[in-house]
C-alpha cells in the first residue's frame, strides 16, 4: 500500500459493538475520498474484546490498524500517541458511536487540503443539525461560553469529536498540552489558535450516541479545567 494521505483515528475503550459499525462505515466513507488512507483504532485498556476484534479486521484489511495500550492511558494520551504514530500528512479522528455523521468526512478533510491547519465539525453554529437532551444542551452551550469568554477562544464548539489536523503543524503543539483525557480537544483548539494557527469550524449534523449523560461532577471538572488552562497561560506562561 502506498504511504497514506489520510490517517483515520477512532479513540476505543470497551466500544466492541460500536466498532462493528465504526469500522466499515470508515473505511467506505474514506474510500471515496482517496486510495491511501489507513485508519488507527486508538484502543486505550480494553477489556471487552475491542482489541481482538479489530485484530481480525487487520487480517481482512491492509487499511486497519490497531494501536493497543495495556493500561488505560485516557482519551487525550492515546489521541496523542496515535497522531504520532500516522503516517498521512493530513490526521482526522472521530467518536466510534458516529454521531457526527461520516457525510461531513469529505469536507473535514478538504478543509486541510485547502490550506487550514485544523478543521473541527460545531454542533452549536446556527446551521447545525442536532438532537440531544435539553440537559445535555445546556450544559455544552454554557460550556462553550466559557471557553469563549474566558480563554478567549474565537471558535463556538470545541468538544465536538470530529476533527482534522495537518500533522506537520498539528505535532509541535502536542507537548504542551497536559489534559490527559476529554479536555484534551478543548486545550488543543485553544493553544492553538494562541499560536495563530487557521482553525475551520463548520455545522455538522450530529445525534447523540447512547447512554451518553452529563453528570454534576463532569461539569464541574470542565469548569475547573477551564480555569486550570487560564493559570497555565495567563500566570504560570506555559
Amino acid at each position: 500500500m502506498a504511504t497514506p494521505e489520510i490517517t483515520a483515528i477512532i479513540p476505543v475503550f470497551n466500544d466492541r459493538p460500536a466498532l462493528e459499525r465504526a469500522i466499515p462505515e470508515s473505511l467506505k466513507a474514506l474510500s471515496r475520498i482517496t486510495e491511501n488512507f489507513e485508519v488507527i483504532v486508538a484502543e486505550d485498556g480494553s477489556s471487552d474484546g475491542s482489541a481482538e476484534f479489530v485484530r481480525q479486521y487487520e487480517t481482512k484489511s491492509t487499511h486497519v490498524k490497531l494501536l493497543h495500550s495495556d493500561i488505560r492511558q485516557g482519551r487525550g494520551k492515546a489521541l496523542n500517541r496515535a497522531i504520532r504514530n500516522a503516517q498521512g500528512s493530513i490526521v482526522c479522528y472521530y467518536d466510534v458511536d458516529l454521531a457526527t455523521r461520516m457525510k461531513h468526512l469529505p469536507d473535514l478533510i478538504d478543509a486541510i487540503r485547502k490550506g487550514a491547519d485544523i478543521s473541527t465539525g460545531s454542533r452549536l453554529l446556527p446551521e447545525s443539525d442536532i438532537r440531544r437532551t435539553g440537559g445535555r444542551e445546556i450544559a455544552s452551550r454554557s460550556y462553550n461560553f466559557l471557553v469563549r469568554h474566558i480563554l478567549g477562544s474565537r471558535l463556538f464548539d470545541h468538544q465536538c469529536g470530529f476533527k482534522a489536523f495537518n500533522k506537520a503543524r498539528i505535532i509541535p503543539v502536542l507537548p504542551s498540552i497536559r489534559s490527559n483525557h476529554w479536555f484534551w480537544d478543548t486545550e488543543l483548539l485553544v493553544r492553538a489558535q494562541r499560536l495563530g494557527y487557521t482553525v475551520h469550524e463548520f455545522p455538522v449534523q450530529w445525534r447523540a450516541g447512547k447512554g451518553t449523560t452529563v453528570r454534576i461532577k463532569d461539569v464541574f471538572g470542565m469548569g475547573s479545567a477551564i480555569l486550570r488552562l487560564w493559570w497555565q497561560i495567563h500566570v504560570s506562561k506555559n
